[in-house]
């Protein structure tokens, strides 16, 4: 549970969550006042399959054989061990995945696990924590588990520094709480994961500036061909940046990810027509690989090649939160099991739903025109895959056919783009707590911008022929990337398109071409959508009235004292 709800053991007494919880195992109708988000954790262990009685550990994917969490947190965790006492508790950490990188201590009953996703052990604290990235308690027989009756635990989440992705997480299980929440150990828990933090950003700057010293240190010379990565940072020459294909990149960053876990040294092989050879070197620090410098040569006679198709919008994007995203996506939908893409409005839901449809038959459902799905689902045959848009809109009755479709078949093929809004009723609320465990959430543009340049010619229409493609001066491209983008991929999009098909200027966009939001920057303080859809407008009458205030007021209908008083609230 959340710092800020009660975990439903403090709301519901033990004993009546224990009955329910044999009721419900039974197959028996649930006694009243059942929490319902204990309930939808229930009903997705029995989704995945998990059995109640698990008494065996759970095999998980080998784990790697390095870690840069478990190398930033072992230092902490071994100054913190001698804290636990001989008092009965267990400290566990895991990865992103949930999986188990160390533990220390024991619980009675409790029993050890490789790994704690819901689709292996159930309903759990570390899993809730991870899905809701904050601090998160199950006491006792909120658990699906039989042996993990008597256990209450807290899980605190781990952030990387730079990127904000949660990289695992830290918890504490013990006794069940007699008092229940909050955990007794909660404060320990948040405090050792604040100092795994603390570590990762000390070594975060270190392994920036071991980076830098391996790139300089292998360009040195003329036209030195040479690339230096991590997965997060890229330093790449001039001669480099004339050789790199996406292609080529693309290589060299799965090279640098895999040299985390395996010797990578030696020559790389590129794909054919790359026009040339790249010889890596590990970059390491602290007896630890953190990335590769690739020497480029150029082929001397290289195999002319037809340059390789764009990626689809969709997909395109080299940025760790947009790669995780459509990766984890991409790996859920190939079991074809029921996915669910949730992401501010803009973002891309529906071109990504539509990439991962494939191409074979897709019966397309819009609950915008359809809440009730009384078109869309007579007309579905099972062996179709079915993309459902626009969820947030369904109505009651198309909620309930879909949870009943579920219930009967949960391994429906099952597509559903869902846009956060206004709260969900229960029975939406219901029909997304069934597909949140295989839920992906897509990154607004806000959290990716190093995506914009790359989003650029992949948005811009094609040019006619003998037209040049659309080009961008730096300042213009600075201000796109310093642009919050409330609308995200949309409305870049838009921007894109309208000056494409409108500007009369040849040569490269420049700042000064841009809509007055964009070209002006973001505002001093976060702004509220509403906020951002206002000062857009202001900003937009004042160029068409040339800057004067007296007529922009009259424009808009407000009073002069009011669009001064908006215009300075803007810039705190």
């Amino acid at each position: 549970m959340t710092t800020t709800d009660p975990s439903p053991a403090a709301t519901a007494a033990r004993p009546s969550l224990r009955v329910a919880r044999e009721r419900f195992l039974s197959g028996r109708s649930l006694p009243p006042g059942v929490p319902e988000e204990v309930v939808a954790a229930w009903r997705r262990a029995r989704f995945f399959g998990v059995p109640h009685d698990l008494a065996e550990p759970v095999a998980c994917p080998a784990l790697p054989g390095e870690s840069a969490l478990l190398g930033a947190a072992r230092p902490v965790l071994d100054r913190i061990v001698p804290a636990l006492g001989g008092g009965g508790s267990l400290l566990v950490l895991t990865d992103e995945r949930l999986r188990v990188l160390w533990t220390a201590g024991s619980v009675p009953g409790s029993g050890a696990c490789s790994g704690l996703s819901e689709q292996e052990v159930g309903h759990n604290s570390a899993a809730l924590a991870l899905r809701t990235r904050s601090r998160a308690e199950v006491h006792g027989p909120e658990h699906f588990l039989d042996r993990w009756q008597d256990v209450s635990a807290v899980s605190v989440p781990v952030f990387g520094p730079e990127s904000g992705q949660v990289l695992g997480t830290l918890t504490v299980a013990s006794r069940l709480c007699a008092a229940g929440p909050p955990h007794p150990q909660a404060a320990f828990a948040e405090a050792t994961v604040a100092a795994v933090e603390t570590e990762l950003r000390a070594r975060a700057g270190r392994g920036e500036r071991a980076l830098l010293d391996a790139y300089v240190r292998a360009a040195r010379g003329p036209d030195r061909a040479v690339a230096a990565l991590d997965g997060r940072n890229r330093l790449v020459s001039d001669a480099a940046q004339r050789l790199l294909t996406p292609e080529v990149l693309g290589v060299l960053e799965r090279t640098a990810a895999d040299a985390r876990h395996r010797d990578v040294a030696g020559v790389t092989r590129l794909p054919d027509g790359a026009g040339c050879t790249a010889h890596v070197s590990p970059v390491r620090l602290d007896g630890t690989t953190i990335g590769i410098v690739a020497a480029l040569e150029p082929l001397d006679d290289p195999a002319p090649a037809a340059p390789a198709p764009p990626p689809p919008v969709a997909l395109t994007g080299s940025s760790v939160p947009w790669r995780h995203a459509v990766g984890r996506a991409v790996e859920l939908v190939r079991s074809g099991e029921p996915l669910l893409l949730t992401g501010e409005r803009g973002t891309g839901k529906a071109a990504l739903a539509r990439e991962l449809s494939g191409p074979g038959p897709v019966q397309v459902a819009d609950a915008a025109r359809d809440a009730g799905l009384d078109q869309a689902l007579p007309a579905w045959q099972p062996d179709r895959l079915l993309l459902l848009r626009h969820a947030e809109r369904l109505a009651q009755p198309g909620v309930a056919a879909l949870n009943s479709l579920l219930d009967q078949h949960p391994d429906t093929r099952l597509l559903v783009t869902y846009t956060p809004g206004a709260p969900a009723g229960p029975c939406l609320q219901r029909l997304l707590d069934k597909l949140s465990a295989r839920s992906v959430t897509l990154p607004p543009l806000r959290e990716r911008t190093e995506d914009i340049r790359e989003l650029l010619p992949a948005l811009a229409p094609r040019p006619a022929p003998g037209q040049p493609p659309l080009t961008w001066t730096l300042d213009a491209l600075r201000a796109l990337e310093a642009y919050p983008w409330p609308g995200n991929v949309a409305e870049l999009a838009h921007v894109v398109r309208a000056l494409a098909e409108h500007r009369r200027a040849s040569g490269p966009v420049r700042r000064a071409e841009l809509p007055d939001a964009v070209r002006e920057g973001p505002a001093a303080r976060p702004l509220s959508p509403m906020e951002h859809a206002e000062r857009a407008a202001i900003l937009e009458a004042l160029r068409r009235h040339g800057g004067n205030k007296a007529r922009t007021a009259v424009a808009l209908g407000i009073g002069r004292a009011t669009l001064y008083r908006k215009l300075r609230e803007y810039r705190r």
